[in-house]
């Protein structure tokens, strides 16, 4: 208990000794789903003046991260490592999307000289700060979208030919990653909302993601200030089933309740949607310190609203205290999914399936990287929406090389209304060479998720808070004609034709055996002497004579004839 008495005094410290220009704020969301699930939402704010800062001298910004920006000479960068498919089509849209695995992509500055080279030392850099496998991103699984990623921050020119996107979708998620991503948060995980960050529980849930942000923005309204802002995020999804009981609390999902808020933080807010009571009725412990109303496309959402820098120490919980409702489940207007066709091990398809359930048209942009090892044929592609083509107004193609350059896919589509849209494309398989193979090579090999952009026009709710908006203060409530969603879809194994790698493992084992026995004989022939010497035994032959040679037949002692 001290320690962190101890702690928390040298952190009141620093704060007092942090300059004016940065400022940390920490929030948590929870949310309950459309099914049995409970999904929340942890978000940490680091916002720093650089226009009057080194970048080599940090406070409350991590200073592992400002070096590696600094030296790669990154302008924007997202990083994202999740474990777990998030299902749109029953749990609505998440704060944050993420793809299976690891992702990356980022901008670097537009007077960056060589931007492949940078990009690769920047992967194996965040590789060792996360304590991910990012080092196997190279140039080969590597693409340039044009029109899909756009900047998410303050960019003065515009140019794709400086960014830089790679997936690895057979990326494993794990306390590993955990760690030291709470590392980059001033006060750790000692203290604040990142208590509740405990790896145990974390790592058993349906759904779990941990990513990074890093972007430009304006420091006033002006915009003649600039800030840096970093934003760390972890999304969770809770099942009831596993917890046991439809109630849920703090202590139930994380273990523990929330002790303190951290010191160095300005904001330290949890927020609870309480927009489903009016349904399903049920109690909410302790009492909010006020209610706030998030007003988004003419849609009012209810949230409680918890100050954890004015609180004690407490365990948010809801009890449902009415009978169980069975809620009509409204699918969101956008989502998709994307599977592999044909058989065999000679050529296959993929399809990818765009659901459009807006009342009207939804102009999307659909991105496909597909791995070097997966040709695909341009002229094979069909876009059907409904059963009808669908020309599309824009088509971007940048086909790969083998093994030095990954396939891009760009579509531009009008999805009409109400409608069910599919892009199809042909491949062919790859024989490739026995150092490729993983050593699991028949578990199958990876294509990443594709990734669908559109603008909602939305006058309903269909996520838990907008997309790149704070939770906190006036832009909690900001009321908007559309928001900015990514969908992506799920990642597809494919078998590659794999040879019997167990034919050399037989192979070392039968020249083991024919060495190791003839190993004795030869060894002893060609190192022994072979000296002819004379036994002084009786062979067999001697042996027998004189057994049966000494047995003589019986013959009387005397001579002398038999009287009667």
């Amino acid at each position: 208990m001290w320690r962190l008495l101890v702690s928390i005094v040298i952190l009141t410290v620093l704060k007092t000794a942090t300059s004016n220009s940065d400022s940390f704020s920490e929030e948590l969301l929870l949310r309950p789903l459309y099914t049995d699930k409970v999904y929340s939402h942890f978000q940490f704010t680091t916002k720093w003046n650089t226009d009057s800062t080194d970048l080599k001298q940090t406070h409350l910004f991590p200073r592992a991260l400002s070096e590696i920006i600094t030296r790669y000479n990154v302008h924007e960068l997202h990083i994202s490592l999740t474990s777990g498919l998030w299902r749109y089509e029953t749990w609505g849209y998440p704060v944050t999307d993420a793809s299976p695995g690891a992702e990356v992509w980022a901008w670097f500055k537009d007077d960056t000289i060589d931007v492949d080279k940078n990009w690769v030392a920047l992967a194996n850099s965040l590789s060792g700060l996360l304590c991910a496998s990012l080092n196997f991103i190279d140039t080969t699984n590597t693409i340039t979208p044009e029109i899909s990623l756009r900047p998410r921050g303050l960019m003065q020119n515009v140019n794709s030919t400086f960014l830089r996107y790679s997936s690895l979708p057979r990326e494993i998620v794990c306390t590993e990653n955990l760690t030291p991503w709470k590392k980059l948060l001033p006060c750790g995980s000692k203290a604040g909302i990142a208590q509740l960050l405990n790896a145990g529980y974390i790592h058993n849930t349906l759904y779990h993601s941990v990513g990074l942000q890093l972007r430009n923005i304006c420091a006033n309204k002006e915009c003649n200030q600039h800030e840096l802002e970093v934003r760390q995020m972890v999304d969770l999804v809770y099942d009831y089933k596993i917890m046991g009981s439809r109630n849920w609390s703090l202590r139930k999902l994380f273990g523990q309740g929330v002790f303190n808020s951290c010191p160095l933080a300005d904001v330290s807010d949890i927020f609870v949607d309480i927009s489903s009571k009016t349904s399903i009725p049920f109690d909410l412990t302790p009492e909010p310190n006020e209610y706030v109303t998030s007003i988004r496309g003419g849609f009012e959402s209810l949230y409680a609203k918890y100050n954890m820098k004015t609180s004690n120490p407490m365990s948010i919980g809801i009890t449902y205290t009415g009978k169980e409702v069975v809620n009509v489940n409204l699918p969101p207007p956008l989502y998709a999914s994307q599977y592999k066709t044909g058989y065999g091990q000679q050529n296959g398809g993929i399809v990818t399936k765009i659901h459009n359930n807006h009342w009207a048209p939804l102009d999307v942009v659909v991105l496909q990287n597909f791995p070097w090892f997966v040709p695909v044929y341009l002229h094979t592609m069909k876009v059907e929406s409904n059963g009808q083509v669908n020309e599309p107004k824009k088509l971007i193609y940048k086909p790969g090389k083998l093994r030095e350059k990954a396939h891009n896919l760009e579509i531009v589509l009008k999805l009409p209304a109400k409608s069910v849209t599919s892009i199809s494309i042909d491949f062919d398989f790859v024989f490739l060479k026995w150092q490729e193979y993983p050593p699991d090579a028949n578990h199958g090999f990876y294509i990443g998720s594709a990734i669908i952009s559109t603008m909602l026009p939305l006058a309903r709710n269909y996520t838990g808070i907008p997309q790149d908006v704070s939770l906190f203060g006036e832009s909690f409530n900001a009321s908007r004609s559309g928001y900015l969603v990514q969908v992506r879809t799920e990642s597809i194994i494919i078998t590659l034709p794999t040879p019997d790698f167990s034919m050399p493992y037989n192979v070392i084992c039968l020249a083991c055996t024919v060495v190791a026995l003839a190993f004795g004989p030869l060894h002893n022939i060609t190192t022994k002497r072979l000296i002819l010497k004379v036994s002084s035994r009786k062979n067999l032959a001697q042996k027998l004579r004189g057994i049966f040679g000494s047995a003589k037949p019986e013959t009387s002692s005397t001579n002398e004839p038999t009287t009667k």
